[in-house]
């Protein structure tokens, strides 16, 4: 995805000679070379930066147009024939050292006395309440309420006939129309990325999105990150309780139902329908299917086919689950049955 500059302001391309300076890497290959954007390798457009880190021994997803890579030993044998590469330790640390000179977050230098900025688009038919601050950009639609103390960031886009609460506050975000959020939501703050550097463990920027479809309701106090590269999307419909997390990159289908205390790792994939209990969590990057039910506190560390209903840590299938429950209650209580 390309990065959209409503929500990151473009601070101009370097080569890749002056990366390779910026960072300390290896160059191989043509330093005149122009980097106009930063991506994920899966999703890399003509001129795109990527990286490719970790021990090399899976075979990444690349896209056919990717050209332009920072990279380690380990992964090199993964890079295309003919691409430009720069060479390093800690890959995604120059990945994203170059990305924060290449882009600038707009809502870190959003500073205004205006509480509702002149360069917003607020429909007339649109409620603001006091304390409420629209940042420049933003866009709010007939008949949306914006509660006390919300903070609407730089770009934010909402729909008609939404319910933004108290002290909620929005960045990097698309919302559709019907949209419920309620009091102390967060959303399209960095998720948890955490990446080596020379000088130990760094926060890893994130230049996402999170796009929040037709009539999503999302309840008190629960955060959804934005995407690191990608967007993190909620479907039509899907309803979300009070205090849960979902992280950077995450994709729910449409009327997705999560109880209260949920926690779901990044890059998962969630499909239509699926109905997870309280405090369920889901381990990074694992696929639930359409119509799958998961059991209160159920930890969820593979993939789930469509239609089952899972529970238990690690999570199995539930016929399975019980069985193994009234086998351990069985071996606990010998006594009381001899």
């Amino acid at each position: 995805m390309t990065v959209d500059p409503r929500f990151y302001a473009p601070l101009g391309a370097l080569t890749l000679g002056q990366i390779a300076e910026l960072t300390d890497a290896t160059l191989d290959g043509d330093g005149a070379i122009p980097v106009f954007g930063i991506a994920s390798a899966a999703n890399a457009q003509e001129g795109d930066l990527v990286f490719l880190d970790g021990d090399g021994k899976a075979t990444p997803s690349i896209s056919p147009t990717a050209r332009l890579f920072v990279t380690n030993e380990a992964n090199l044998r993964h890079v295309p024939e003919g691409a430009s590469k720069l060479v390093t330790r800690f890959p995604r640390f120059a990945h994203a050292t170059a990305a924060l000179a290449m882009f600038r977050t707009r809502h870190l230098d959003w500073a205004s006395d205006e509480r509702i900025s002149s360069d917003a688009n607020v429909h007339d038919g649109a409620r603001i309440s006091p304390g409420a601050v629209i940042g420049p950009g933003a866009t709010i639609g007939e008949g949306t309420w914006i509660g006390p103390n919300a903070s609407v960031g730089p770009g934010v886009q909402i729909g008609r006939n939404c319910q933004i609460g108290a002290n909620v506050s929005i960045f990097c975000a698309l919302l559709g129309d019907h949209v419920t959020l309620l009091s102390g939501a967060r959303i399209g703050e960095t998720g948890f990325g955490v990446m080596a550097a020379p000088d130990g463990q760094r926060d890893a920027p994130h230049f996402g999105r999170v796009i929040l479809q037709d009539h999503v309701s999302i309840g008190a106090n629960t955060c959804v990150d934005r995407g690191v590269f990608e967007d993190t999307i909620l479907g039509e419909r899907t309803k979300i309780d009070n205090l849960s997390q979902i992280a950077h990159n995450v994709v729910f289908g449409r009327s997705v139902v999560m109880a209260a205390f949920g926690g779901i790792s990044g890059s998962v994939r969630v499909g239509d329908n699926a109905m997870l209990g309280g405090r369920v969590g889901i381990a990074d990057h694992v696929r639930i299917g359409e119509g799958v039910s998961l059991a209160a506190s159920s930890g969820v560390f593979r993939d789930i086919d469509g239609g089952e209903t899972w529970g238990g840590t690690p999570a199995k299938p539930l016929r399975q689950w019980m069985r193994e429950i009234a086998w351990l209650q069985k071996q606990a209580n010998q006594k009381k049955n001899s």
